[in-house]
């Protein structure tokens, strides 16, 4: 779906088309993402129907997408970068000095949160590096909310001079709506180098004197935050694609005369609108997911519910939630929600049953060592039945993590964490000389993230390390699994029996691409 034209009405319009409509009209340039749920169909649909005037990229590492963009940036060209909630920890190191730094054409980052954590570490919320970063960071609601949210924060990346933050969820992405748009202008904005004339101090001076006043302007006048009134004395207040919830339990009858404040921009967070919607409620329920973000800026105990108060859960949030909590907002606390869903519960996830690496996990459960996994297939051995890895905190952390163990130990990793940032913990194993065998799962691809293609660096590997063995896995089968098990757990009992660093590359191919 792309439209060239001046002016465009699309009727029944998904969030993703529009996200995608609204790059093409703002005349982005350059696109980096890093695969993950939920942005990776975005992602796709980018390369899959690039056009002339720009051009879009997988890369394995958030911190590099980023920086790619504010090299584009810097030399005029309008630059999005499409990452997952948890890539917005790995890219927040350049995106904290950017703010000061100054930027030429505008940078846009769309962080797409995992609300229910279906394919994510954890349930982290993304509107809080609006306040981190200091930058503007909107949170739409509808299509047309995302589409105006795109187009409207690269005029304040350019007016304000930072990249400016867009989180989006997966039920934003699949809605439809009414779609309104234009074409913009070509960009005008470039990069001053005048702000080298400051110190770091002064550079952060000048930011609260020029750009945070753009931002906070911005914010007070949005219309991308709206008020419907009310004269029941109860108020609510949401964010995101909840907007759209709230909207539909409003519609009937028996709440109908409740007012509602949706916000679209959370960054910097509008004081003075939420304030004056709260002074005129009797009780205000705060309607958001994941964490309590509105509510930490607004909490008034007795008067506004929400996480805090046990009225909304943590997590993804429904319709059926936010009715049983207007039904009880005379209950100053509630317990409700304190059950803490297991794997039971929700339904395993387990490892393919034909994965050419099953003997390998099968081989760890029988070892009595600790096992550093990452973020990847290897995860999904960790639960029972197999019980094969012990710890997996961050993608690329596998190698770091087990250099730590008390005892030597095995990292297990996949080649694309190893691209994404375990080789930064492999050369530092090296460096401090540490005892660690590492276990490379080499299929050439993100394999629970759609299939994208994985650098190969084996040769850089063998350039870090003497003691390395590659095998080729054979096709799953139970008989070849014993087999291969048993040479697997041999050679694994006598790397662990020697000092320093041993790297074990398994060559496979996932049977799901």
């Amino acid at each position: 779906m792309i439209h060239n034209d001046t002016a465009f009405d699309i009727k029944n319009c998904t969030g993703i088309e529009a996200l995608f409509l609204s790059f093409i009209n703002s005349k982005v340039r350059i696109v980096t993402g890093v695969a993950g749920y939920p942005i990776t169909a975005l992602m796709e649909m980018l390369i899959k129907h690039q056009i002339k005037g720009y051009k879009a990229f997988w890369l394995t590492n958030e911190k590099a997408a980023l920086e790619k963009a504010l090299g584009a940036s810097v030399t005029g060209q309008r630059s999005m970068v499409v990452v997952k909630h948890v890539g917005m920890n790995v890219l927040s190191d350049p995106l904290m000095t950017s703010v000061y730094h100054t930027i030429g054409a505008g940078v846009v980052i769309i962080a797409g949160d995992d609300t229910g954590a279906r394919a994510s570490q954890n349930e982290q919320d993304s509107r809080f590096y609006g306040n981190l970063a200091e930058t503007a960071l909107f949170d739409p609601s509808t299509p047309q909310g995302a589409y105006d949210a795109v187009r409207r924060a690269f005029e304040i990346s350019e007016q304000a001079k930072v990249p400016v933050i867009i989180r989006i969820t997966d039920r934003l992405l699949d809605s439809e709506g009414h779609v309104l748009g234009s074409r913009q202008n070509e960009v005008s904005a470039t990069f001053d180098k005048d702000i080298w004339k400051l110190t770091t101090k002064g550079k952060h001076q000048r930011f609260h004197r020029e750009s945070m006043p753009l931002l906070e302007k911005f914010v007070k006048n949005t219309s991308l935050n709206r008020f419907l009134s009310g004269n029941s004395g109860i108020g609510i207040i949401s964010s995101g694609y909840l907007s759209v919830l709230v909207d539909k339990v409003l519609s009937e009858a028996r709440w109908a005369d409740h007012a509602h404040l949706s916000m679209q921009m959370m960054s910097p967070f509008p004081f003075d609108t939420v304030r004056q919607f709260i002074t005129g409620c009797k009780k205000v329920l705060v309607v958001e997911e994941t964490e309590p973000y509105i509510e930490s800026h607004v909490a008034i105990t007795g008067k506004v519910m929400g996480k805090r108060t046990g009225h909304i859960p943590y997590g993804q949030v429904e319709e059926e939630h936010i009715i049983y909590a207007l039904d009880h907002l005379d209950e100053d606390r509630m317990e409700k929600y304190t059950e803490v869903q297991t794997i039971k519960n929700r339904g395993p996830r387990p490892l393919c049953m034909d994965c050419p690496f099953m003997p390998l996990y099968k081989c760890l459960a029988s070892i009595d060592v600790m096992v550093a996994g990452d973020m990847g297939c290897s995860i999904r051995a960790a639960p029972e039945p197999l019980q094969a890895i012990d710890t997996g905190f961050a993608l690329g952390s596998a190698i770091s993590t087990a250099s730590g163990f008390k005892d030597k130990g095995i990292a297990v990793i996949g080649d694309f964490a190893l691209a994404h940032s375990g080789i930064v913990g492999l050369i530092n194993a090296v460096s401090s000389e540490d005892d660690v065998v590492i276990v490379v799962v080499h299929n050439r691809v993100a394999a629970m993230t759609g299939g994208q293609e994985a650098p190969d660096l084996m040769s850089v590997v063998k350039s870090l390390v003497s003691d390395i063995t590659v095998l080729e896995m054979p096709v799953y089968t139970s008989e070849i699994s014993n087999d291969t098990e048993d040479q697997l757990k041999e050679l694994l009992l006598s790397k662990l029996g020697q000092k320093g660093v041993a790297v074990l590359y398994l060559l496979g191919k996932c049977t799901k691409q």
